[in-house]
């Protein structure tokens, strides 16, 4: 039973997955299993996961039909041995002593979630995001996470017995948010929470397929989907406010960014979700305003105005 398992899909990656395989096994923290979830790639990934699994037995390949990153990780969940378990994307990299640091973590304050900080790496600069929650609570990190906090799986390392115990799963129909909502399950179990002040895990924008999904645009229903399934997980929860804000602004600011409504389309689609969003302290007047003018029928004309504003 090794210490840890980390768990990275992997899908048409062969261009990055050297890389982030690397930094793994450079780790100063030896006692790990590193799980390849090949996904249906159409390149070579599954081929260069195999010759890295011929030269290190702490390397595991698995090779699955394309289900998504979701499905990736919930099969690599399942396979997974560790005492705890921390995930990566095949195109980002980490620190070398990322596990290191966090497993000392876990074992010196007994913790089931250890949180970090984390970069995120574009091509010509690096900047780092704090993730310290303003208490080690599991209440107030579930309310951070729909506020200021990131819900990825791959900045915590977290004990493995909470995904099997409390039968926590991957959605297999999600495609954006699917870690943020394997996140909030954990944390409505009561995990002890620690927090290391240190940026490990490096997030590479605009890389492979499954990092598309980092970025783009979801489907007006898709947005509705992830409102009201986050809904639901969060109905018992003091964070349920936050929880529809957060969706609720993602479903309008896709409705701008997309472009695609009429102004009566807009209306009729988003007018439902901007209540709440004209609530939220945090949101500028002139948002509130482009809101609130988009329901009076002037939708299309607050897009030009977003144009003219980008443009001076």
């Amino acid at each position: 039973m090794p210490a840890i398992s980390i768990i990275v899909p992997v899908y048409n990656a062969e261009k990055y997955i050297h890389k982030c395989i690397d930094s793994i096994l450079s780790q100063t923290f030896t006692d790990f299993e590193l799980l390849l979830i090949d996904d249906g790639s159409l390149d070579n990934s599954g081929k260069i996961c195999e010759e890295y699994a011929a030269i290190d037995s702490r390397i595991k390949v698995f090779h699955k039909e394309n289900g998504g990153v979701s499905s990736a990780r919930q099969y690599g969940t399942e396979k997974a041995n560790g005492e705890y378990i921390i995930h990566a994307d095949s195109d980002d990299w980490v620190e070398s002593n990322m596990l290191e640091d966090l497993y000392n973590c876990a074992t010196k304050e007994n913790a089931d979630m250890i949180i970090c900080d984390y970069y995120i790496d574009y091509e010509d600069k690096s900047f780092i995001v704090k993730q310290k929650p303003s208490e080690l609570n599991h209440k107030v990190v579930l309310k951070e996470l729909f506020i200021n906090l990131h819900g990825s799986c791959c900045n915590k390392l977290i004990r493995s017995t909470f995904y099997k115990n409390f039968d926590i799963r991957f959605p297999e129909n999600m495609w954006l948010c699917e870690d943020l909502y394997v996140i909030a399950s954990i944390l409505k179990h009561n995990p002890k929470i620690s927090y290391v002040p240190h940026a490990y895990y490096h997030y590479v924008q605009d890389n492979n397929l499954y990092s598309l999904t980092k970025n783009i645009n979801s489907s007006y229903a898709y947005d509705e989907f992830l409102l009201s399934t986050f809904s639901d997980l969060m109905s018992n929860e003091n964070c349920l406010k936050q929880c529809r804000q957060k969706f609720s602004f993602q479903v309008v600011a896709n409705a701008y960014s997309r472009k695609e409504f009429s102004s009566k389309l807009f209306k009729a689609k988003c007018r439902k979700y901007i209540e709440s969003i004209l609530t939220q302290k945090d949101i500028s007047i002139y948002y509130k305003f482009k809101l609130i003018m988009s329901c009076l029928g002037f939708y299309k004309c607050m897009l030009k105005l977003d144009e003219l504003k980008s443009r001076i």
